[in-house]
C-alpha cells in the first residue's frame, strides 16, 4: 500500500500557478497527505490553508498517478483543479522553503512531470 497525497492546481488572480519549493529543491503543487475521515476536497482545503494561509476549494479531479518521491519510495498522487475563495495574500509555512507564482508557459525546470502534466491538463 502507498501513502496518498492530494495536490491542487491553484491559479492566482493574475492566472499564475502557485507552486511551493520542497526540501528536495523541487517545485510542487500545494497539498499533502489525506487524514482518516477526511475527503479529498477537505484534505486539499486544509493543506492549502496550512501551507499558504489562504482559502481554496477543490473544483474537479485532474489526474492520479504513482510518483517515486525518492528511489524506492512511492506516493499515490491525486490532483485537483482548485479555486481561490476570498483574497490572495499567501503566507507560506515552514513546511516549504518558499513559494512562487509561475506563468503557464514558463513553468520551472525542477517541477516533476506529474505536476507539470496536471497543470497542462487543467489549464488548457
Amino acid at each position: 500500500m502507498f501513502p496518498v497525497s492530494v495536490k491542487g492546481v491553484l491559479l492566482s488572480p493574475s492566472r499564475e500557478v502557485v507552486l511551493l519549493m520542497n526540501d528536495r529543491d523541487e517545485w510542487e503543487l500545494p497539498g499533502g497527505r489525506i487524514e482518516v475521515g477526511e475527503s479529498s476536497a477537505e484534505c486539499l482545503a486544509r493543506e492549502i490553508r496550512e501551507e499558504l494561509a489562504i482559502e481554496a476549494t477543490a473544483v474537479s479531479p485532474i489526474d492520479t498517478y504513482l510518483f517515486e518521491v525518492i528511489p524506492g519510495k512511492h506516493v499515490f498522487i491525486a490532483t485537483y483543479l482548485c479555486e481561490l475563495i476570498g483574497g490572495f495574500q499567501p503566507v507560506f509555512s515552514d513546511e516549504h522553503k518558499c513559494f512562487g507564482l509561475f506563468a503557464l508557459d514558463k513553468l520551472p525546470e525542477n517541477l516533476p512531470e506529474g505536476y507539470r502534466r496536471s497543470i497542462e491538463i487543467s489549464c488548457k
